[in-house]
């Protein structure tokens, strides 16, 4: 995957320099103007919308008319969002919130333990504090744990955290329910698109090649949250994206018409969006957007992002069906591994990867 073996510069853990005290951030971490969020004093902007949300509750119902509806509402939300929440989405709720407790554990236990785990840019499996290996590239203020959970021969348990005892044994159970979670969006997205049932689950890998991992983000307490972000502005390079945020700090923001809107998130519910694949797989119909995460000076927060992903050797085209001398294929074959090779080189970049791949028309 990637020919580089170790960071460009010494790794500093980020909640190590928001526990030391500081009161101003170091300026690797200090995004240019046009780049720092806007605050209204320690407070970020308030907006007036919100990603819709969707009761997945409906497609279990025996009413046709029912389930169709919340297909189109579905559609409509990857077409003008690339952004929604799911709620009665079936994941057990204790699991959801034993997991998120788990890695706030994890996060605070001593910097020791917690170093045994530390990454490389070779998997990124593993904690770590830096995207991209870019010399001298600003920086995010946050930490994180990074591991595969599919396709299996990628899983190893034992890079998980054994501290706390409960984490590996969740993860496992989290990561299949998720999973199949991951599986019935992708049967609804098909439906949405006029195409067969399986037809992404197909095109993603099928059962034995697609792949699913799970980061687990940190964002430390910070002195200056209006000059730095906890996520730069990026859009996801695989599949489909399924966040557990914390619910009690706000922090994912989302481009919408030009602005930048805070999600509000709503408790038990997922936040489901598009990736650059889903934008290939469907030739531009559904979007994935630029998004990026702000911190907070009173609270810490955790939110658990599981990528479902196409396999890594899975090539990636626009599907045939969804392509047509009206609409022609706007990007090239590739596979999900040269894709994803250019963040992990450079890190978030907005959608400039995505846009990059698109034929001239």
């Amino acid at each position: 995957m990637s020919c580089v073996q170790s960071w460009p510069e010494p790794i500093v853990r980020v909640q190590s320099l928001s526990e030391s005290g500081i009161r101003t951030i170091p300026d690797r971490y200090i995004k240019h103007l046009s780049d720092r969020p806007l605050f209204t004093g320690n407070s970020p902007a308030v907006n007036k919308v919100n990603i819709p949300t969707i009761d997945l509750n409906s497609l279990f119902s025996g009413d046709g008319a029912v389930r169709r509806e919340t297909c189109e509402l579905i559609s409509g939300a990857c077409r003008e969002w690339g952004f929604f929440q799911v709620i009665n989405h079936g994941v057990d709720l204790k699991l959801m919130g034993g997991m998120q407790e788990a890695w706030r554990e994890f996060f605070h236990l001593p910097l020791e333990e917690k170093q045994r785990y530390a990454n490389s840019p070779t998997t990124y499996e593993g904690y770590g504090s830096r995207l991209g290996v870019v010399k001298e590239a600003k920086l995010d203020w946050s930490d994180y744990f990074f591991l595969h959970f599919l396709p299996e021969p990628l899983r190893d348990p034992s890079k998980w955290p054994r501290l706390p005892v409960s984490c590996r044994e969740l993860v496992a159970k989290y990561g299949e329910e998720v999973v199949k979670l991951c599986e019935k969006l992708t049967r609804i997205l098909s439906v949405s698109l006029g195409l067969k049932e399986d037809a992404l689950h197909q095109a993603f890998g099928g059962d034995e090649n697609r792949g699913a991992c799970l980061r687990v983000n940190f964002y430390p307490k910070c002195p200056q949250p209006d000059l730095t972000l906890g996520i730069s502005p990026h859009s996801d390079p695989g599949g489909m994206t399924l966040l557990l945020p914390d619910a009690d700090v706000a922090g994912l923001q989302v481009r919408h018409a030009g602005q930048w809107v805070t999600v509000k998130p709503v408790p038990n519910a997922f936040i489901v969006n598009m990736g650059d694949q889903m934008q290939v797989l469907t030739n531009g119909m559904y979007k994935s957007v630029e998004h990026r995460v702000i911190v907070n000076s009173g609270k810490e927060r955790v939110s658990l992002a599981l990528f479902y992903n196409p396999g890594g050797e899975t090539v990636v085209k626009p599907l045939e069906e969804l392509v047509t001398e009206e609409r022609p294929a706007i990007y090239p074959a590739m596979t999900f591994n040269q894709y994803r090779s250019f963040i992990r080189t450079r890190g978030p970049c907005g959608k400039s990867q995505v846009e990059s791949l698109k034929s001239p028309r």
